[in-house]
């Protein structure tokens, strides 16, 4: 019985991730999620600026976003507090969810990328002071510790470190790298993150800085921040945005974008360059539009296998026929798929979305 139960699990499990996975990339159908570099930044902008089409009211429109999108997943009378990591107090981690205020004891609104130091700093009134996807609840005095601290290295719980730089502790390292990504996309220049962050720049040729890069492959996506965004692309919902976090949905983007380290691939759509034997091998485009998909490698590939999320093969090919280190499957259905391809030494699995 303990088995089948938990075989249970698993699968509702996997299939709620495959709706989200659906969810998150169908949001990307008119982006070319194949492009790297500063190409694939200005239109993931383009993106989230466009379908930015509910601008919320700093006031109420921040605090009843914040309540529907940051419920403790253990307690729906509660929402998570950013940087919080104790059971009570001002670094408390979780507050009543309608003790939202101004007083010590209350949760307010911080903003992650702090006002004063965007340029020009954010006014109220302005766009990105009241930008839900940056703005997190927190205890009203360790906002106020923090301030304006620039994001600087640390470990273990939040906290001022000896440099005077803030650390936004383990929990919440990534969620913080990951918003200050969106707000440099969706905002420029205003939202540069080497004025909010202590760090060298990446070697992409931008603005982007190492520490962010690292905090993003170093600290996984949660179940809040999925939840955040599955709120506010949704207009549905009254205090929606519209748009989501393309680093939140998958982190791997910041590496097509910026380099550094390997950020988690929720996608399974990363370079598969380490895979020497396959020849920098690319399966393209992912998602695909039109149900064809093209395999490139310069290597010898002796097996193609193509098998749905409930592991019925569909397709076979013994010995392909590449034509100038190309071939192509045609004619795919709607869903999600695992391409598998084997040559004389090894084998290599990549997931792929048909639309």
């Amino acid at each position: 019985m303990m088995t089948m139960v938990k075989k249970l699990l698993l699968t509702i499990i996997f299939l709620t991730n495959v709706v989200v996975l659906l969810a998150q990339q169908s949001y990307y159908n008119d982006v070319d999620l194949t492009k790297t570099g500063i190409e694939l930044k200005d239109e993931l902008a383009v993106k989230i600026s466009s379908t930015h089409t509910n601008i919320l009211d700093y006031t109420p429109g921040v605090w009843e976003a914040c309540k529907a999108t940051d419920v403790n997943p253990d307690n729906p009378n509660e929402v998570l507090l950013i940087y919080g990591f104790s059971a009570s107090g001002t670094t408390a981690r979780t507050r009543g969810i309608d003790d939202n205020g101004g007083s010590n004891g209350d949760w307010n609104r911080e903003h992650t990328f702090a006002r004063s130091l965007g340029n020009p700093s954010f006014d109220r009134g302005d766009t990105p002071y009241s930008d839900a996807h940056h703005l997190r609840p927190s205890d009203v005095q360790y906002n106020a510790t923090r301030g304006n601290k620039l994001f600087g290295e640390g470990s273990g719980n939040s906290g001022e470190q000896a440099s005077g730089d803030w650390y936004p502790g383990d929990e919440w390292k990534g969620d913080i790298a990951r918003m200050m990504m969106y707000m440099y996309l969706r905002y420029g220049s205003q939202c540069v993150p080497s004025d909010i962050g202590v760090g060298t720049n990446a070697g992409a040729g931008d603005d982007m800085i190492d520490l962010f890069l690292q905090w993003n492959a170093e600290d996984p996506v949660s179940a809040i921040e999925d939840k955040r965004n599955e709120f506010h692309e949704d207009t549905s919902n009254t205090y929606a945005q519209g748009n989501r976090n393309p680093f939140i949905d998958n982190p791997n983007l910041a590496t097509q974008i910026w380099g550094g380290p390997a950020a988690q691939d929720r996608w399974g759509t990363a370079s598969t360059d380490d895979f020497n034997s396959f020849g920098n091998l690319r399966v393209f485009p992912n998602p695909s539009n039109t149900g064809n998909v093209t395999i490139k490698s310069s290597n010898e590939i002796t097996e193609v296998k193509v098998i749905s999320i409930i592991g019925k093969e569909i397709y076979f090919k013994k010995n392909p026929e590449f034509v100038a280190q190309k071939f192509t499957i045609e004619n795919l259905n709607s869903g999600i798929y695992l391409v598998r391809l084997s040559n004389a030494n090894s084998s290599v699995t990549k997931k792929l979305l048909v639309k």
